[in-house]
């Protein structure tokens, strides 16, 4: 702990005709305490912290811009995402149906049963939020749905889009 040096000069240090100098007192204090601490705090986070790596979802990019895949109809399933979050879905050249986003997990679960080939296509408004994105590439996860790829709404969507609301 703390400890005060109260030794006195030695022999005779003092000399004469010169006046006493005040005294200090020496204090020394013992750091093994606080380095035990130290230690403690950090041996403690190092085992309460959890050592697993992100879990991260893997998106695989065409190499070039330039490539175009030919896709049947039958095996393309659109889904269009409005501005405002809601949801419209269709196969080929279907007229899109609304789905709610607590119906898409079972749904695409069900399309992709029906269908191997069938790759999503999900296309999202540019004004829309991004939580709304990244929470439909969860419930593709979750739905062990692989082929999928994400684009931006074009104004014919749109425009497919404001017949059917």
């Amino acid at each position: 702990m703390g400890m005060v040096d109260t030794s006195g000069p030695r022999g005779h240090e003092r000399k004469k005709g010169k006046r006493k100098k005040a005294r200090r007192l020496g204090i020394k204090i013992d750091n093994t305490p606080m380095v035990d601490i130290a230690f403690l705090l950090l041996t403690f986070f190092m085992l309460t912290t959890t050592m697993t790596k992100p879990t991260t979802m893997e998106i695989n990019l065409p190499p070039s811009n330039d490539v175009s895949v030919e896709v049947a109809q039958s095996n393309l399933m659109t889904l269009r995402v409005k501005e405002d979050g809601t949801m419209f879905w269709n196969i080929g050249v279907e007229d899109p149906q609304k789905i709610d986003f607590k119906d898409l997990q079972a749904f695409l679960v069900q399309k992709n049963q029906e269908n191997s080939k069938l790759i999503t296509l999900v296309k999202i408004d540019r004004k829309g939020k991004y939580s709304t994105m990244v929470n439909i590439m969860d419930e593709l996860n979750i739905a062990n749905v692989t082929r999928f790829s994400i684009a931006p709404m074009q104004d014919a969507d749109k425009r497919i889009l404001s017949k059917v609301s």
